[in-house]
């Protein structure tokens, strides 16, 4: 069966069998190579108040979040978008 992609979808290189992450939209159970992980900084506070409070000096800490997503909800999210058509890979014609 013909390849679709030179890496098969996947960021894994040679490493052999790598770990299982779940999405943390739908609950999938996808390859840690092929899942699509964004981090983005959280902070408890609320944005209007942590103005306040860094106006008094206070300091606010912001943590690091790392989501994982299947990449279909990662499509559905908008965090990758679906190639347009002349930048796929061109389908086999048939004989």
């Amino acid at each position: 069966m013909p390849k679709k992609r030179e890496s098969r979808g996947r960021h894994k290189g040679a490493k052999g069998k790598v770990g299982y992450v779940q999405c943390d939209n739908c609950g999938r159970i996808v390859p840690r190579d092929k899942a699509i992980c964004i981090t983005r900084w959280y902070s408890p506070v609320s944005p209007q108040l942590a103005q306040e409070l860094e106006k008094k000096g206070a300091i606010i800490m912001k943590y690091p979040v790392t989501k994982c997503y299947c990449v279909s909800c990662a499509v559905h999210l908008g965090i990758v978008k679906v190639r347009p058509e002349h930048e796929r890979k061109p389908k086999p014609q048939p004989i």
